[in-house]
């Protein structure tokens, strides 16, 4: 597998936040008059190496873009639509046409690793450039093309996801109302239901409920045939996607369709990636050079598209510190524990124990447990409380009984 495949849709390292696509909108025009229009929110995810380490960067294209280089095209040239932003990045799809109809053909992006905004600490430098053959269908012509779901086109190292689409090329002036959607738009049909008194109508599955705790899973990755990174959790986001009055909203990862990949082995960082198709959460661990303690650094969570079209949910924080301990050991912590990473998203775990680094075989060393967990603690202060109960009755009746003589020796 490559390694890519290792560590799909994850987010930019070393921004904190919401990041959010904005809409694009624009319009190429030649004499004043408009040919093609583009309306929608477009997300990159790119792989890249840093530190003997792979990462992802997520690149949101802004709302401000230009569109130096886009041309309406003529019968040598095809149209096409091009979007510059940034520091050395820009987007670009040709269109092709027949009598009837038109598409999208090849779709370009060029991102610039040599920006340390999105790539910090990335071993190659400059401009890369990767191009794909567009998905979509054919559209006839004089008709706008619109896909409000979310499409991910993939390469070896670069997602490029799509959302809330409107487009059409070889326009005329003006933007077409008549409109093709793509597939994933078009609403399933269902089947109408029958009286059968011996077939009574299958009942749709009924969702997970948030509340529910989650299922544990041990999740296992390897570096060549040996494994090199484990854990075991269930668990469940909280996110919201305002900070100010923030709603919020749980998802539970589901640990029967999770897909677990990341990196581990040589090297002072590990990353465990897990997606069930409807969240992508990644962590990353780290060791600290001055403890040889092993901690969760890093956390990234991108939500899918998962209530009736809701948006996108991208966030994660890069500055964490938490399940510390040695190497050579892991962590434990079997009860319920919530874990904050930014003001609009926090975990919880159920049963975990994670060991990223130094396993030997397929089992877990010897686990460092949560305070939770810890009960040994109380057993000394519980005794030492007891014992001290104890002194206090034997002193209160020793002066009792003293009392009792020195009174009885006055009398007499």
């Amino acid at each position: 597998m490559s390694l890519f495949g290792c560590l799909l849709w994850l987010f930019l390292l070393g921004l904190v936040g919401l990041l959010q696509s904005d809409a694009v909108r624009v319009e190429v025009k030649e004499d004043n008059k408009m040919c093609i229009f583009a309306d929608l929110m477009v997300i990159f995810t790119v792989q890249y190496e840093a530190n003997q380490t792979v990462r992802i960067a997520t690149i949101p294209v802004p709302e401000n873009v230009s569109t130096e280089g886009s041309t309406c095209g003529n019968q040598t040239v095809a149209p096409l639509l091009n979007l510059n932003f940034g520091s050395g990045y820009s987007w670009s799809i040709n269109f092709t046409s027949t009598n009837t109809s038109y598409k999208g053909d090849v779709i370009t992006l060029k991102y610039n690793l040599s920006d340390a905004t999105f790539f910090p600490g990335s071993k190659e430098k400059g401009e890369v450039t990767v191009s794909t053959l567009d998905t979509m269908t054919d559209i006839p012509l004089n008709t706008a093309y619109r896909c409000m779901s979310v499409d991910i086109i993939k390469t070896e190292k670069v997602n490029q996801t799509f959302q809330n689409v409107t487009l059409q090329a070889f326009v005329n002036g003006t933007v077409s109302k008549n409109v093709t959607v793509c597939k994933m738009d078009v609403p399933t049909t269902v089947a109408p239901t029958t009286n059968s008194p011996t077939a009574p109508p299958t009942k749709p599955p009924t969702p997970p409920k948030p509340d529910v705790k989650p299922t544990k899973k041990t999740y296992k990755i390897k570096n060549g045939n040996e494994t090199c990174l484990l854990a075991t959790m269930g668990l469940q986001l909280n996110f919201s996607y305002n900070s100010t009055k923030p709603t919020w909203k749980v998802l539970n990862l589901n640990p029967n369709v999770t897909n677990a990949n990341g990196t581990c082995g040589d090297g002072d960082e590990a990353t465990l990636r897990l997606d069930d198709h409807t969240m992508v959460v990644t962590f990353t661990f780290a060791v600290k050079n001055s403890t040889r303690k092993f901690y969760l650094k890093e956390v990234l969570v991108n939500v899918r598209s998962f209530d009736n079209g809701s948006a996108p949910f991208y966030d994660g924080s890069t500055n964490l510190s938490y399940w510390e301990a040695s190497l050579g050991s892991s962590y434990m912590c079997s009860k319920e524990q919530k874990f904050k990473v930014t003001d609009r998203l926090s975990f919880n775990t159920f049963e975990l124990r994670v060991q990223p680094f130094k396993v030997e075989g397929e089992s877990y060393a010897t686990a460092q447990e949560c305070s939770l967990d810890d009960d040994g603690f109380l057993i000394p202060i519980v005794v030492g409380a007891a014992l001290l109960g104890l002194i206090l009755i034997v002193v209160i009746a020793y002066i009792i009984g003293r009392r009792k003589s020195y009174v009885g020796y006055q009398s007499l």
